[in-house]
């Protein structure tokens, strides 16, 4: 009997270790923006806390967490490890957490969730119970990267086309090719005005010909270039005054006409 209660107080001290080790963070929206909800406890329903169905993405700070989607831990539930969950989509859980709970340390869960974000805390988050204001942006200026000039060869055929559009050379061989069929047409006078007659036309043909075959022509490798745009912004340079005081921040979204920031002047989303 003895040994029983002791294993018993063994796990009950365990229990309460893991509970007070653990840490999770839910928060409204995508990425750990919005109302944040923080506890190192279990909730068996967040009926009271005005958080049911409404976390989004969640980091599990410390220890290991069973989400689920209905109270006292029934209906869907998933095991969180450490680790940032920026959506709760991928796991049917957007909008329908209504308990969570620290569990025990083990390999493997059968209800695991996939591998968290191997990424380090989302630096703008707002922090449980932080006080944030809404202050005016005085200016925000797009910053792009630098344009890019990209070269390629392509196999074309490149024609050459004969001087003044005649064919020099075929019209020499068409004059001789003319006055020899004209030579051996009629006899004396005639036969001299068939010969010149002949030479006449068979000039005319033979450049003519040169012409229509458009000259020499053949394949040749053509580089080609083309200067891409510099496509959407990296980021977008941002100015805003709080407390009389010029801060600066890099946002990876067009902001809008204020931004959110801490006490300490820190941006927030």
């Amino acid at each position: 009997m003895k040994t029983y209660l002791n294993i018993v107080l063994a796990l009950s001290a365990v229990a309460v270790s893991a509970q007070a080790t653990a840490q999770i963070t839910l928060y409204e929206h995508d990425g750990f923006r919005g109302r944040a909800f923080t506890t190192q406890r279990e909730v068996a329903s967040f009926e009271r806390a005005g958080f049911n169905d409404r976390a989004s993405s969640v980091i599990v700070e410390r220890g290991r967490w069973e989400v689920c989607d209905d109270t006292r831990f029934h209906g869907h539930c998933v095991v969180l490890r450490e680790g940032n969950y920026g959506s709760l989509r991928g796991m049917g859980l957007n909008d329908r957490l209504s308990s969570v709970r620290p569990v025990g340390r083990r390999d493997r869960y059968e209800n695991e969730a996939p591998p968290p974000q191997p990424v380090a805390d989302y630096e703008w988050r707002r922090r449980p119970n932080e006080r944030v204001s809404e202050v005016p942006i005085t200016s925000s200026r797009a910053v792009y990267g630098e344009a890019e000039r990209r070269c390629w060869v392509e196999r074309e055929r490149v024609d050459q086309p004969s001087r003044g559009g005649l064919s020099v050379g075929g019209g020499i061989v068409g004059a001789v090719i003319g006055g020899v069929i004209g030579h051996q047409i009629g006899s004396g006078r005639g036969r001299d005005i068939a010969t010149v007659g002949g030479a006449v036309a068979g000039a005319a043909v033979g450049a003519n010909v040169g012409r229509d075959r458009g000259g020499s022509g053949g394949e040749r490798d053509v580089q080609h270039c083309e200067t891409s745009e510099s496509g959407p912004p990296r980021y977008w340079d941002v100015t805003y005054d709080y407390r009389h005081v010029e801060h600066h921040a890099q946002m990876s979204e067009q902001p809008g006409r204020t931004i959110i920031v801490n006490r300490q002047g820190e941006p927030r989303q």
